[in-house]
């Protein structure tokens, strides 16, 4: 489990960026490069990171589910997850 304080940071930044995204779209459009240095840091898109939704680990993401590798698992074995189940041969 991530620390709160990481997860909250990333909501920070996603929301941040879905706030910035139609002007910096026009900024660049423009080409005004100076007035996009000007906007803050974090609504850049290119600082998100890929975390999972339940625990906020950033490492083993499935970006189909939004889950890492080991939430993923335990929903899928406990039948949470509709048409995953373990596979036998």
């Amino acid at each position: 489990m991530a620390k709160e304080s990481v997860k909250a940071r990333q909501r920070k930044r996603e929301a941040m960026v879905a706030k910035f995204a139609e002007k910096r779209a026009a900024l660049k459009a423009a080409g005004d490069y100076a007035a996009l240095d000007q906007l803050p840091k974090n609504a850049s898109p290119v600082r998100l990171h890929n975390r999972c939704q339940l625990s906020g680990r950033p490492k083993g993401y499935m970006r189909h589910f939004g889950l890492c590798r080991n939430m993923f698992r335990d929903l899928a074995l406990a039948g949470k997850i509709p048409g995953v189940r373990k596979a036998s041969w």
